[in-house]
């Protein structure tokens, strides 16, 4: 909770071949997380909930009013469908939690990726507009209900607290930089799903932010472009460069670790170039299908793709690569054997230890 609360957001992706994304970037930040611990603070405690922010993401509950341009935005679709949504969502305030295989709407409409059944987009269309949230899911199927029964009741009635589309622009471009911890004021994956901010937008509020010293200027060495923090995390950043970590660790980064949302700037930092190849065929990628990043302190020193994962099977490795120049002593060898140690328990599986 607290790192969440800390970064916004954490981007959701189904794909799971050691682990869903959001479940890769807290395993290698929370020693002891469980595999059962995401799904209980989303669909037991409601402490976080499953909506969009940089792309489908998992967020404190409590932000939920932050998201009404959001949610706004996808009611269009409801009301020109509304014919077809209003039995739907009459049907569910009956019957309960459902998901789209329990209703009988076999009518062929146009969605997101091409034509499906009525009652899937329907029940997308309503949860995208708010109208329903997930109230849990079975592997990758998910289940809703009405976002009135879900929330809290004062927490459902809240209004949209931005008077002005610039109040909703400084505070989510303020979100995204506390984020990743470092940005900077140019294009990038990392401002996704910000409402209607383009080029002219986002500067605007950077100098807003700025003229408030609500995020400070920072400059590092041979980098062209200067980068931006929230002023809470200076102090922080501080520290880190003047304080040597109590225990070096390795890390095993999730593809789209909130550290990697801007790939441009990873490759200026670390000189490290990296691409998510999952969508690629075969014979056009350069690593594998599911690659995974290797966090060595302060250095990515290392990818490799992982076996997908069967229950009761060993973690393993397909592929490994050392990144060109690393020197790789006897003491970085066993820091990323522990951080693949520590990824097998979370899986709540062994890992023999590979020649790497």
């Amino acid at each position: 909770m607290a790192y969440i609360r800390r970064v916004g957001c954490i981007q959701f992706d189904p794909l799971n071949v050691v682990g869903t994304n959001p479940e890769l970037v807290l395993q290698s930040r929370i020693d002891g997380l469980d595999q059962s611990m995401l799904g209980e603070l989303l669909y037991e405690d409601r402490k976080l909930i499953d909506y969009w922010d940089k792309m489908m993401s998992i967020f404190l509950i409590e932000d939920w009013p932050y998201f009404a341009r959001s949610r706004g935005r996808h009611q269009a679709w409801c009301t020109a469908n509304q014919a077809s949504v209003d039995p739907i969502y009459a049907e569910i305030e009956e019957r309960g939690v459902v998901c789209s295989g329990d209703l009988d709407y076999g009518e062929k409409v146009s969605w997101a990726w091409g034509p499906t059944r009525l009652s899937r987009a329907a029940l997308e269309g309503l949860y995208h507009a708010g109208h329903l949230v997930i109230h849990h899911k079975v592997k990758t199927r998910k289940y809703y209900d009405l976002a009135k029964r879900v929330l809290p009741p004062d927490l459902y009635g809240l209004a949209d607290p931005f008077e002005t589309e610039e109040q909703y622009h400084d505070w989510h471009v303020l979100r995204r930089i506390g984020s990743v911890g470092l940005l900077w004021n140019r294009p990038s994956d990392a401002w996704l799903g910000i409402l209607g901010m383009k080029t002219r937008e986002r500067h605007a509020a950077f100098a807003r932010l700025l003229a408030a010293r609500r995020i400070t200027e920072v400059r590092v060495e041979g980098l062209e472009h200067p980068l931006y923090a929230r002023t809470e995390d200076v102090p922080l950043l501080e520290r880190g460069m003047t304080e040597e970590p109590a225990v070096r660790r390795a890390s095993i980064l999730a593809p789209l670790d909130n550290l990697l949302w801007d790939r441009k700037l990873v490759q200026e930092l670390f000189g490290f170039e990296y691409r998510w190849e999952v969508y690629k065929p075969a014979a056009e990628r350069k690593y594998g299908y599911y690659v995974l990043p290797v966090l060595d302190g302060d250095r990515l020193v290392a990818r490799f793709e992982p076996v997908h994962h069967k229950a009761g099977k060993p973690l393993t490795i397909k592929q490994w690569w050392w990144e060109e120049g690393v020197v790789v002593d006897e003491g970085l060898r066993e820091r990323v054997q522990q951080s693949l140690e520590r990824l097998a328990s979370f899986l709540g599986t062994g890992y023999a230890r590979q020649e790497l």
